[in-house]
């Protein structure tokens, strides 16, 4: 004889027994219905976006596969990469001032061959002793040309000239004194802006 607790245990599972069987019964439904919405107008539209999506992803892993191996341009760095710096006088390169010309020509020359120029005034008394401080300040800066403008720049540079010979130096005065393979003078005039735009691309394209 059953108990009313044992009708009900049995009563639970019938009712989940027939609640399986109806979802499997519907799983063909369910499927042969996305079947025939496939085959319509959502079904093509539905397709259209998998594929666009799949197309996407592909070209997305394509570039980040081929971005990380391709060799930098070589056309960005076609030039040689030099620092031209110039002494000057404290009134540095305002115009009217004796390096302002000597400056034009060197902006020309960097405009030409992307070379990078910077300039340092001498503060303080007119003398070598004062300017020689000014100019080793330029020579550990590693600048491959140092450009020399007022008599105690001039001095102090051209001084430096023998013992430091993997550096151009250039000169603005009278010809004069002792010639070295390093060392360029350049005579004051009305041509100088152009002769110092000259020389420096010159001493830049011979390295």
């Amino acid at each position: 004889m059953k108990t009313r607790r044992a009708w009900r245990v049995t009563e639970r599972e019938t009712a989940k027994r027939e609640a399986a069987e109806s979802g499997a019964a519907r799983i063909p439904g369910l499927l042969a219905a996305g079947a025939g919405a496939l085959r319509g107008r959502a079904g093509w539209a539905l397709g259209s976006v998998l594929v666009l999506a799949l197309g996407l992803v592909a070209a997305w892993l394509f570039a980040g596969s081929g971005g990380r191996g391709t060799p930098p341009d070589t056309r960005a760095r076609a030039y040689q990469d030099y620092d031209a710096c110039l002494l000057t006088d404290e009134r540095g390169i305002v115009t009217g001032a004796p390096a302002a010309p000597v400056w034009e020509g060197m902006q020309t020359a960097s405009l030409d061959k992307h070379i990078r120029v910077t300039f340092v005034p001498v503060m303080g008394g007119k003398s070598v002793e004062n300017a020689r401080p000014f100019l080793n300040g330029l020579l550990q800066r590693d600048c491959e040309i140092v450009v020399a403008s007022g008599a105690p720049q001039v001095a102090a540079a051209e001084a430096a000239v023998e013992k430091n010979p993997g550096i151009r130096f250039v000169t603005v005065g009278e010809a004069g004194g002792a010639a070295h393979d390093n060392l360029v003078r350049v005579a004051p005039g009305a041509s100088l802006e152009d002769d110092i735009a000259a020389t420096v691309k010159r001493l830049a394209r011979e390295g």
